[in-house]
Formats: structure tokens, sequence, C-alpha cells
């Protein structure tokens, strides 16, 4: 493996516990819509792709414009009430950033709620560069978020490593030739994030030390 000297992330789920507000804001947004018995185990498959086109899956709607938006009405009441960082990402993402290693963030979330998200957990100091599903035309799992990273960095594929829980994270960081981590504390399960052709699967984000090198 080449020296790693980017790492991306994905944003929900990887270094955002963001979980249950996202569970809690399909439950209240889909109330009335989705049948009774409607849950977690219903939501938790497709966490990571884009909101509208889950908002389909879930309503059987071709026109998802309200469902969405009493989503991020919701989303972004609830946002500060429940939005923690997983254990050690602070850590991890500033000893990174100081050792000179440029970190990124791939997420299909919205810029706005990204950006407030980043604010809030206090990481926004040590991200260098940020793609959301506003700025491009293919979201994950294509290669175009994580290749448009890559790019804005003026880095190399070969030497960044793409961190998510989540499938598509894995098939867009293979797509776009970066070394893929899947996280071990994803609701959808490790065994997904293997099967889904991971690179590597890290069980503590401070796995990541040894993967860049700086142990």
């Amino acid at each position: 493996m080449s020296e790693i000297k980017t790492v991306l992330f994905d944003l929900d789920g990887t270094i955002l516990d963001t979980n249950e507000l996202i569970i809690t804001s399909f439950l209240e947004a889909l109330q009335g819509v989705v049948p009774e018995g409607f849950g977690r185990e219903h939501i938790i498959p497709s966490m990571g792709e884009p909101l509208t086109e889950q908002m389909k899956k879930f309503s059987g709607y071709e026109d998802v414009t309200e469902l969405v938006a009493a989503y991020r009405e919701v989303n972004l009441r609830l946002h500060d009430e429940y939005v923690t960082l997983f254990n050690n990402v602070q850590e991890v993402i500033k000893r990174m950033h100081e050792q000179g290693i440029q970190i990124g963030i791939v997420t299909t979330k919205m810029r706005y709620t990204t950006e407030r998200g980043l604010a809030f957990t206090g990481l926004a100091d040590y991200v260098d560069a940020v793609v959301t599903i506003d700025d491009v035309k293919h979201p994950k799992p294509h290669p175009e978020p994580v290749a448009r990273a890559i790019e804005l960095l003026n880095a190399d594929a070969s030497s960044t490593l793409m961190v998510g829980d989540s499938v598509v994270d894995i098939q867009s960081a293979n797509a776009a030739g970066a070394i893929s981590v899947g996280v071990s504390w994803s609701l959808k399960g490790a065994r997904i994030l293997h099967a889904a052709g991971a690179a590597h699967v890290i069980d503590d984000m401070r796995d990541l030390y040894a993967l860049v090198g700086m142990e």
C-alpha cells in the first residue's frame, strides 16, 4: 500500500452518530404514509443512500417533495439534541490533520446540514474539502463523489482512504480507485461491508493510525 496522504470520511453513521436522528426523522415524516409496523429495521438497510431515493422506496410515491421537506424539518429541529461524535473521532481526525494528512468529507447529505454538523461537533477546523449531494450529478455508489474529493485535494486515489459505514461508501471508493475502509460500528454490520469489497474494516477510529502509518 502506498503511503496514505488523504483520508476521506462519510459523515452520518461513520463519524457523526446521527443514527437515531435519521430514524426519528423518517418515522415522523412518514407518519400516516407507511403501513402500521414500519420501523427502524425497514430504514437501516438503505441508510447512506440519497434521501429522495429512500423516500420513494418507503412511500411508493413518485413525487416526494413534501416528504423530504417534512424529514428536513424534523432533522433540523432535533439536530443539536441528537448529534454526537462516535468514540475517538475528534482525537483521530485532529491528530491526522496535525500530521499533514488531508481530511475530506464525502456525504449524500446536503451542504447546509453537513456544515452544520461539522461546526456543531468542532470538526470543521480539521476538514480540507467537503463534497455533498449538492456538489455532484451522481451520488454514491457512483465514483463521482469520491473522485471529486480527490480532485479538490489534488490527491492521488492510490494514496487515499475512504472510510464509511454503508455499502455505497465502499462501492464509490472502490470505483474511484481509493482504498475502502468500513467501520464495524455501522448499524448494517461489518459482514455486509466485507461482502461489499471493503479493503479494511476497522473496529475503532484509532485503527486508522496503523493504516496511515502513524503508529
